[in-house]
């Protein structure tokens, strides 16, 4: 009976479904299974499916969305239960749209791929300050800063965060990851960046790789 609600909660997050995926995490609860089995037999495996229809182009990026909407939902019902256990994350990450930039719908799905796959996620908002991302770096000591600029006008503030990095001992304390629709490899090449996301999906394939758990 448990393997087979496991199963239905998989499909449900493949399906997209928050309120099935939040109904099945609650009788699996119920019926006494582990948070952790929920999250990493269940809840990790459908959005890993997700994952993979969306690479082959079975999925598009509305399904991938409703993919990690739906764990989300699960993770949320399960995060009280977690607390104090032995949760394992892949990593820590910072994460921040730059200063004089409001966009934040791509950090935001960027975030919650990272989140649904496994890491932890700090999220800084957005027109955020360079000073800021150094003083939550020394504080949260992340893994892996992802840095957003949407706007041409704005993505000379990726190099200046890199640049307060060095200037303040950090930057081989952690990795640098850049993202937002001006953005290529050439730009993050140029500015020393650890890693370059083109979109959500390969954020995380990136991430991992950064961290040495590809």
């Amino acid at each position: 009976m448990a393997n087979e609600l496991l199963d239905n909660l998989i499909e449900a997050v493949v399906e997209g479904d928050p309120e099935l995926v939040v109904e099945l995490t609650e009788e699996a609860i119920s019926q006494g299974i582990e948070p952790l089995i929920i999250l990493n037999e269940a809840l990790t495996k459908g959005i890993t499916i997700v994952g993979d229809h969306f690479s082959t182009g079975h999925y598009y990026l509305p399904d991938l969305l409703l993919g990690a909407k739906a764990m989300d939902a699960g993770v949320k019902k399960l995060e009280p239960l977690l607390v104090g256990t032995a949760r394992e994350f892949y990593g820590k990450v910072l994460m921040g749209t730059v200063q004089g930039d409001l966009h934040e719908i791509g950090k935001n799905i960027v975030g919650m791929m990272l989140k649904t796959s496994g890491f932890e996620v700090i999220d800084l908002g957005i027109d955020v300050p360079a000073n800021k991302f150094i003083e939550k770096a020394k504080e949260l000591k992340p893994d892996i800063i992802g840095i957003s600029a949407l706007l041409t006008t704005t993505i000379g503030r990726q190099k200046e965060i890199i640049e307060l990095l060095i200037e303040e001992g950090l930057r081989d304390q952690v990795k640098v990851m850049i993202g937002g629709a001006p953005i290529n490899g050439a730009w993050a090449e140029k500015i020393g960046a650890d890693g370059y996301a083109e979109d959500a999906l390969s954020s995380v394939v990136i991430a991992k790789k950064l961290i040495g758990r590809a």
